[in-house]
């Protein structure tokens, strides 16, 4: 028992590890902090406040929502509450029987509350109703109108704006676990299979890849973050992808692919991420989406091969069965680029031996001749 929660304990801080040492998650978040922004850089967000707007989370619109319409019907009672009092119509003042209000029925703090928050959202319960002998008060009902109408237009903006966000149609298309490195129609490929959840299409779809790594020039100059890009096509083309079923994406290792100087047993020693992007337009909001995911080396399997998950049933129907979407089945495969294109003299496999502590070296003695 105390194994499995050790063993348990163990995979959870690899994975935490794993996980600080990408640059995009597999959600397709990207791992990257701005540091020493100077003050002013940072007010290029408020000149771009739409943005800042819709970009924040969503308890801060929620926030944002309640708190401003709150403070505006405050502030507006305060000026209203100020009027009828500068005029002389609360109950404390002890106005005259003959005396006119700015306000009908304002007698306190309380009233003039609730006669802010009734004029801008237009309840009107008709207890307390304005009247035409204060210039002052008309003006301030047409302000508190007009800014009761941008507060209410920016704020349903930007949550209707959040709603409609691209990226929550992004969250309907899935990539698998794992990568795999096997032959396919002759060649040697990386794959990677992709699917939409959703029976609605996406229109131009395009996918490629970037392979991220440290490189070091011969001016001895480290390129931290090097890319590198990787071409992905299916049977039927890299463009224009008919997007109804998952796809397997295929990259060819060829001497043109950074894959090619790799091997079965050096594969999980490199140091590199293949982030994987995808591209399309939704057919039902007409917006435009990108997922976005990533794989290291631990996670790219070789000699394996994705089992089939599309089927046809007797009826005629398609069937996708997704429980086989990330699983994987080993098949025969070339050690490395090299061995499978029989070129000579380049096998990248570790040379590294290991020593066994229990070999015991002992001594044959030859049997005997015996002549018949």
């Amino acid at each position: 028992m105390f194994g499995c929660m050790t063993r348990r304990i163990q995979d959870y801080i690899v994975e935490r590890k794993r996980c600080k040492a990408r640059l995009v998650t597999k959600d397709g978040r990207c791992n990257i902090e701005y540091g020493n922004v100077q003050y002013r850089s940072q007010l290029h967000f408020l000149a771009d406040f739409w943005t800042t707007f819709v970009e924040i989370r969503w308890r801060f619109v929620l926030f944002m929502f309640c708190a401003s319409f709150s403070l505006s019907w405050f502030i507006f009672g305060l000026l209203w509450y100020w009027i009828a009092r500068s005029n002389g119509d609360l109950t404390w003042q002890r106005p005259t029987i003959h005396h006119t209000p700015c306000v009908a029925n304002m007698e306190g703090l309380t009233e003039a509350f609730l006669y802010s928050f009734e004029t801008q959202t237009t309840i009107g319960y008709g207890g307390r109703a304005l009247t035409p002998h204060c210039p002052s008060a008309v003006a301030l009902l047409i302000i508190q109108y007009l800014l009761g109408t941008i507060i209410n237009c920016f704020l349903c903006g930007v949550i209707l704006c959040k709603i409609s966000l691209p990226k929550k149609r992004a969250k309907s298309i899935s990539f698998s676990d794992m990568a795999v490195i096997s032959p396919k129609n002759g060649f040697l490929s990386l794959s990677i299979r992709v699917a939409n959840l959703r029976k609605s299409l996406m229109i131009g779809s395009q996918i490629y890849g970037k392979l991220l790594r440290t490189t070091y020039t011969p001016e001895g100059e480290t390129i931290i973050m090097d890319q590198v890009s990787i071409d992905f096509t299916v049977d039927a083309g890299k463009d224009n992808l008919f997007f109804v079923c998952p796809l397997t994406l295929y990259h060819i290792i060829d001497k043109s692919s950074p894959f090619f100087e790799m091997a079965v047993d050096t594969l999980h020693k490199q140091e590199f991420e293949l982030v994987v992007f995808f591209d399309g337009t939704a057919e039902s909001t007409t917006s435009a989406c990108q997922v976005r995911t990533s794989f290291l080396p631990q996670e790219i399997m070789w000699g394996y091969n994705f089992l089939p998950i599309i089927s046809r049933s007797k009826e005629g129907k398609y069937k996708v069965d997704f429980s086989n979407f990330s699983r994987v089945e080993p098949v025969a495969t070339a050690h490395c680029a090299y061995c499978f294109h029989n070129i000579k003299g380049h096998h990248h496999h570790s040379i590294d031996g290991q020593e066994n502590e229990g070999f015991e070296v002992i001594e044959i003695n030859d049997p005997p001749s015996t002549d018949m």
